[in-house]
């Protein structure tokens, strides 16, 4: 088997995901690209990303604005938001389990694969959280004690790979990989490497490109 590549939130930019892409020396049919989620809405061609990333095999996990994008974008591509729909919200592997926002502090292994839709929108939106899995009203700005990053009451044996964070950018924790660096922001589009532990980044999309 090839590598692992886990990228960050592409929100509809194909031409940096393209340029990260052979940052990576990705190669179809043999690495695995796993996107955290958020792979359209705000930027400036969600289909062509859809398009690339169906053809290349790509396994990615549900985010919020995917599933916004499903909710409003009724009229795209039949075949394009079948893709997308029929995708999970959680990715299990030995060693990882892939989200796009976190997990509650007391889901065990058992939990990830009976999600209710409440824990569906937990997991596609947590940022902070208390140690009993509590949201703040607000995320920003940040709330204080006793919320923390979801990800301080991880307690888990596997490693989480998440995005939708652009705020806090990367992430590298024994317990995490957060990997939201802002693309569509004009921060920066990062992957994963699993099998290598090293991160690779791409300049993301500036308006006017």
């Amino acid at each position: 088997m090839g590598r692992r590549i886990f990228v960050g939130d592409i929100q509809g930019c194909r031409e940096p995901l393209e340029r990260l892409l052979g940052a990576v020396a990705f190669r179809s049919g043999h690495d695995r690209l796993l996107p955290v989620g958020d792979l359209v809405n705000k930027g400036p061609d969600s289909p062509g990303v859809l398009t690339l990333l169906r053809r290349l095999g790509a396994e990615p996990v549900l985010g919020n604005h995917d599933f916004h994008w499903l909710d409003r974008q009724k009229n795209a591509d039949p075949g394009l938001r079948a893709w997308l729909a029929a995708m999970p919200v959680v990715r299990e592997f030995d060693d990882l389990v892939m989200v796009h926002a976190g997990l509650h502090p007391h889901w065990d292994d058992a939990k990830l694969s009976a999600l209710t839709p409440d824990d569906i929108h937990y997991a596609v939106n947590v940022r902070y959280c208390d140690a009993d899995g509590n949201q703040p009203a607000e995320d920003w700005p940040p709330p204080g004690p006793p919320f923390r990053p979801w990800d301080d009451f991880h307690r888990g044996r596997r490693r989480v790979v998440f995005g939708h964070w652009a705020r806090r950018g990367l992430v590298v924790r024994p317990q995490c990989v957060g990997l939201d660096t802002g693309c569509v922001y004009g921060g920066k589009l990062s992957a994963w490497i699993a099998e290598e532990d090293r991160i690779v980044q791409v300049d993301g999309w500036h308006r006017g490109d």
